[in-house]
Formats: C-alpha cells, sequence, structure tokens
C-alpha cells in the first residue's frame, strides 16, 4: 500500500486526486495540507510514502515545504505537481529534493505510474518538463562553449587582470594612462561579454573559466 499526502491550496483538486487515488488498490490518501505547518503534523502522526507537492501554496512556498521534508524526512518521496513547466521552477524543486515533477494536466495514468516509480526509488518526469529539462542542459552547454571562446582585445585583457588584483577604476586609468570613462566603457563590454551584471560575477566567471589567475 502506498500512503499519499497531499500538499495543495485548492479544494476541488485536492478532492479529486483523493477521489481518483482511493479508487485504485494499492494507493492511500492518508491526509491533505495546505502549510508546511500541517505537512509537519501529519508527517509526524501518519506514514507518508509520497507526498504529492503544488509550488504555488499561497502565501508558502512549495519550495520550502519540498526542502523541508526532504530534509527532515528523507525517506519520504516528495512529486511536485504543478501548473507550472518553467524551467526555473522544475530545476529548484528537484534541486530541493524533489523526486519527480509532473503537470497537473497530466492523466491518471501517467499519474499512477509516477507515485509507483518514485515510491519503488526511481525519479520521474513528465514527458513536456523532460523536454524543458533537455533544453535547458543543451542551452547550458551552448553558454558554457561560448564562454570558452570568448576573445578579448588587448586593452580588455590588461583591464580584466588589474580589476582582479583589485585595482578601481581610477587605479586602472592611471596605471594604463588612459581616461576613467575609456577604463569604464571596457569594462561594460567585459560584463557583456560574460552576459553578467556586475563585477564580483565578472571575476567568478573570469576565474572559474581560466581568463584570470
Amino acid at each position: 500500500m502506498i500512503h499519499i499526502l497531499l500538499v495543495d491550496d485548492h479544494k476541488m483538486f485536492t478532492e479529486g486526486l483523493t477521489s481518483l487515488l482511493s479508487s485504485e488498490s494499492g494507493f492511500k490518501v492518508i491526509g491533505e495540507a495546505q502549510s508546511k505547518n500541517q505537512v509537519a503534523t501529519l508527517l509526524q502522526e501518519h506514514t507518508v510514502n509520497v507526498v504529492l507537492l503544488d509550488i504555488n501554496l499561497g502565501k508558502e512556498s512549495g519550495l520550502d515545504i519540498c526542502k523541508y521534508i526532504c530534509d527532515e524526512h528523507p525517506s519520504v518521496r516528495v512529486i511536485a505537481i504543478s501548473m507550472y513547466s518553467e524551467e526555473s521552477f522544475i530545476t529548484k524543486m528537484l534541486k530541493n529534493g524533489a523526486s519527480g515533477y509532473i503537470l497537473k494536466n497530466t492523466g491518471r495514468e501517467e499519474l499512477l505510474k509516477a507515485i509507483r516509480i518514485v515510491h519503488e526509488g526511481g525519479t520521474y518526469q513528465s514527458a513536456e518538463v523532460m523536454n524543458v529539462i533537455v533544453n535547458g542542459l543543451s542551452r547550458q552547454k551552448q553558454q558554457e562553449k561560448n564562454i570558452y571562446q570568448l576573445r578579448f582585445t588587448r586593452r580588455e585583457k590588461e583591464i580584466l587582470d588589474l580589476i582582479a588584483k583589485g585595482l578601481t577604476t581610477r587605479e586602472i586609468a592611471n596605471e594604463l594612462f588612459i581616461s576613467e570613462k575609456t577604463v569604464e566603457t571596457h569594462r561594460s563590454n567585459l560584463l557583456a561579454k560574460f552576459d553578467v551584471k556586475n563585477v564580483v560575477s565578472l571575476l567568478k566567471m573570469a576565474m572559474e573559466y581560466g581568463y584570470v589567475k
């Protein structure tokens, strides 16, 4: 018997899920929760194998609740069930310990399959979610490839090295006998090439990819 906890703040949705799951042999819904406190109480009072967890719970975040469950109750498996298919939500949920991610328009058979697979120790993402993940990884690899292939002018390389040494704009200008405005222009070009918004991120990326020591 797979004991399931539903965490969602839409009563009609949880009632529908409860009805669906209760009609299947081998599945038992032990309760419904809308907050972290309710989740904590139910996990203490009942045996729970799988939590079906929405991301958006109004005042609380399903992301935080997912991390709490996975940290405090590592034997309990979490499946995110959401209307959001954005890469950021999927990545954060999986990073916080979720074993699965499916969308709310998932059909009955796929939902049951996901629960069984996750309960047995596997992971499950619906086809649409997997496409988002794969596309994100491909995009990330392409971005990394582009960063490894960056080209700099001699002056940009000089300024990057001096920024890494901790020199200010004025100090760099004095060192290279150029105006502060020129230094700022080159600094802006460097930020654009690394696709970052500040010098801290610039230095982190430059060191990570071997452009400065």
